[in-house]
């Protein structure tokens, strides 16, 4: 519905102050303007890579700037640069130091340089990676470019509001909310909700009812493709009517609104806002006629598909051009007959936009040399140190020609100068003096320092990395109390839950049958539906729900019912959560905790073993698979005391196998990135982990009978895999390995061969040919016998170890085929 507006009603101020407030907010709109034209033309001209800019949305990005308060969040896509300065997060010279792409995070706050420009965030964590008051701020998680990948995120961090509205215990986490009057604002564009997690996250913010307002920013293309071939109707609004909350029931307050009409966009923002924070209901507004004046980005120009009356019509209607129309003709009488004016003339509006281009201007230029002065400064100390190091080699001519080629480079980046450096040194291999191991040292701490701008940050460095948490190993009664392992997990949780009010758990079948394998029965009678609670068939936005709350600083613990399900909230896990601390270089973080069960699974759809697409997808996220409950259970500790994501793999085939029942629950803690022997031998190491340790163990006693004594080493994690190089001390002791894994072949195998025996440098320690057995490269066929066939079974281990042995002393061991 289309709302209708007057002047009185936008903000109850004096009309001098709504006068400053409006010539404020179009001077904001064209310091935005400049900085999209003039970025274009720095990407251009090939002193930046590529822009992607907000031009043609200023102006409802201002409106959602009003509305926006603190502890507010934002997750957005990248035309959003108006709406960060408007709410003063974002200078024109941060616009800039972002486009080229500089490596200081005090000078690039969003990435420092990590990610392409028009990409967003605000800092969460201090400098030591502690909480920041979130109440005292505006927020915006750190944006990702794939379309609609925002979504997932928005739905999580719009039910941290409702959580700490209505979850007792939570009232001393006040640095995270205001009882949950806190509003999660999304952006995108119209094309992208034309992505499956737009839809999959509407349908659940309505299905929640949480303080969520999601913006469609309108301009009818999607890059080049009109919107008759994005959405049906060529409106979202219109084919999402049927969410339009009636009569009480749940759903959405949804609004359409002109984008280039300033008055009806700040009208519509602050009743979207009211709407949202006092009654937690999600709301969407449709931002229509909005235009895209150069283009999608820098890698094209829209002439090339939009017509000429449609390139009319955006230039009378950019919503900038509309704005200086509407303050150039506002007249209002007051009470006592005055003409009321913003502005005296035009010339007024021509000075400010003067003004905004000098500004604009003069923070392009500031930036430029802020990135380059640094570089320049490293490489008049490259071209000294060479000078004096050609004047010395007997290739010295060759070595000047490399400083003379640096020294002609007119804008030179940190690649030409290890370049140069690097190819010289090739040229002194022969050859000692001074200047030479200055060269080298030159060489190896520039790439440290390279270490750090480009490198750090992919996981907590702050006194809360998980894997700095001592191990406590589980406690149990004089009196065995021997029980079904899924007891261990339902017991654990439950004493997770009573200990830590901010922990959450929620997934398919999560809350009222107590999950699949009962491992949370009764939990959710004895903490209620929004501490225990089932979800939709909806895995994207489970991840996203866990990603959003847990940068709010609750523990969320995120239930994907089986390992292959994951598969569905890969693509969130990848490029939002393993990516959020190293792309904001340590400034926001989501220790979010994902529990599934997977291994030894029989059936296409349900095998359980994708690990290596896994492994290769979500580095930033640690990969811990335990081989029993108590490991499990132990893991969970360990996670909830860290601050990193964490993904727990539980063996679906174990939770009716008996355990012992440790007395200690909640506190015992699985130490990650530690491997565990558990069982010694001295011919030959088997590396496995999860369900497959048990066939392990079944053939080593069928392997013992015939003379050979397997070592088994349990890998327990996968991200990190055996950071104190146990494995490689087995080696050294029986001189042979096989790495036995239900992954296909080359997936998690060939990764933890790399690991032992290039990176533990195992190979030092082999008298046999390292191995792999693995899964085929098929997904494995239904039933017992589709697995025995697809999988590596017990009489396959035998096989393939007796195979090695008979090699190493075939007189000992005949062939057995």
């Amino acid at each position: 519905m289309t709302q209708n507006t007057e002047i009185a009603n936008t903000q109850q101020l004096s009309f001098q102050d709504f006068k400053n407030e409006v010539l404020k907010d179009y001077r904001t709109a064209r310091i935005s303007r400049e900085c999209s034209l003039l970025g274009r033309r720095e990407v251009l001209t090939g002193k930046a890579k590529f822009g992607i800019f907000g031009d043609g949305k200023e102006v409802p990005q201002l409106a959602m700037a009003k509305a926006f308060q603190n502890g507010d969040f934002r997750s957005g896509y990248y035309r959003d640069q108006t709406f960060m300065m408007a709410i003063g997060k974002l200078t024109p010279q941060q616009f800039f130091a972002g486009l080229y792409a500089h490596t200081d995070i005090d000078i690039e706050p969003m990435s420092a340089g990590r990610q392409m420009g028009g990409h967003f965030a605000t800092h969460s964590l201090d400098e030591n990676g502690n909480w920041k008051n979130l109440t005292a701020q505006k927020n915006s998680s750190s944006d990702i470019s794939p379309t609609a990948g925002q979504m997932p995120r928005l739905l999580g961090l719009a039910q941290a509001s409702k959580i700490y509205r209505n979850v007792e215990g939570l009232e001393k986490h006040t640095n995270f909310s205001i009882n949950g009057n806190e509003v999660a604002w999304g952006t995108i564009g119209n094309a992208s909700t034309s992505e499956g997690l737009f839809f999959e996250t509407i349908n659940a913010a309505g299905v929640l009812q949480v303080p969520m307002i999601m913006n469609v920013w309108d301009d009818e293309y999607g890059i080049s493709v009109h919107a008759r071939h994005q959405t049906t109707k060529e409106s979202i609004s219109e084919i999402l009517k049927g969410f339009q909350r009636e009569n009480e029931s749940n759903g959405y307050e949804i609004f359409v609104v002109n984008g280039w009409d300033y008055v009806q966009l700040v009208d519509t923002y602050n009743k979207a806002s009211q709407i949202a924070r006092e009654q937690h209901i999600p709301v969407l507004i449709h931002v229509k006629e909005l235009t895209q004046p150069q283009g999608h980005s820098t890698s094209g120009s829209h002439e090339r598909y939009k017509s000429k009356e449609r390139l009319e019509w955006e230039q009378e209607f950019d919503c900038i051009a509309q704005m200086r129309k509407w303050i150039l003709e506002f007249e209002l009488e007051n009470e006592d007959g005055e003409t009321l004016k913003f502005i005296d003339s035009e010339e007024d509006l021509i000075n400010i936009e003067k003004e905004a281009k000098k500004e604009v201007s003069k923070a392009k230029r500031d930036a430029w040399s802020a990135y380059t002065d640094e570089i320049k400064n490293e490489v008049s100390e490259a071209i000294t140190l060479l000078d004096s190091i050609a004047q010395k080699s007997n290739n010295g001519s060759f070595i000047t020609k490399y400083k003379n080629d640096l020294a002609a480079i007119a804008e030179p980046i940190r690649k030409d100068i290890l370049v140069a450096a690097r190819k010289s040194l090739r040229y002194l291999k022969d050859e000692d003096f001074t200047e030479k191991v200055t060269l080298q040292n030159f060489i190896k701490s520039s790439i440290n320092k390279a270490a750090v701008k480009y490198s750090a940050h992919l996981l907590s460095e702050t006194e809360l990395a998980t894997e700095n948490i001592a191990a406590e190993a589980p406690t149990y009664a004089s009196e065995k109390n021997i029980v079904d392992a899924r007891i261990i997990m339902r017991d654990n949780f439950e004493a997770i839950l009573a200990k830590h009010p901010e922990v959450l758990i929620f997934g398919e079948d999560a809350g009222y049958i107590g999950d699949v394998n009962q491992g949370l029965e009764g939990l959710q009678e004895k903490f209620g539906e929004l501490r225990v609670s089932d979800t939709g068939i909806r895995e994207a936005t489970i991840l996203g729900q866990g990603i959003g709350m847990a940068m709010r600083g609750l523990r969320p613990i995120a239930e994907i019912q089986y390992l292959d399900y994951l598969l569905y909230a890969l693509q969130i896990m990848s490029d939002d959560l393993a990516t959020l601390r190293y792309r904001t270089f340590g400034k926001q973080k989501a220790p979010l905790i994902i529990r599934t069960r997977g291994h030894r699974l029989e059936g296409i759809w349900h095998s359980g073993s994708p690990m290596g697409g896994i492994i290769n997808n979500v580095r930033g996220i640690h990969v811990l698979v335990p081989r029993n409950m108590t490991k499990a259970a132990g893991f969970y500790n360990t996670l909830l005391e860290g601050d990193d994501p964490g993904l727990v793999v539980e063996c679906l085939n174990g939770y009716r196998l008996k355990e012992e029942l440790p007395t200690n629950l909640g506190e015992f803690k699985t130490s990650i990135g530690v491997v565990e022997t558990i069982k010694e031998g001295n011919d030959i190491t088997i590396v496995s982990y999860g369900s497959t340790l048990r066939i392990v163990e079944e053939a080593a006693k069928d392997l013992a009978q015939v003379g050979i004594d397997v070592e088994i080493v349990d890998a327990q994690s996968l991200l990190p895999f055996d950071i104190n190089h146990d494995t490689v001390k087995s080696v050294a002791k029986t001189n042979r390995l096989l790495v036995v894994d239900e992954d296909v072949p080359g997936g998690a195998s060939a990764y933890l061969l790399q690991e032992i025996v290039e990176n533990q440098n195992g190979y030092k320690h082999l008298d046999s040919k390292p191995q792999t057995l693995t899964a085929k490269a098929h997904r494995p066929a239904y039933g017992t016998d589709g697995d025995y066939f697809s999988k590596p079974s017990a009489e396959d281990i035998f096989e393939k170890v007796y195979e090695i042995m008979h090699e190493a002393n075939p007189a000992k061991f005949k062939s057995l085929y």
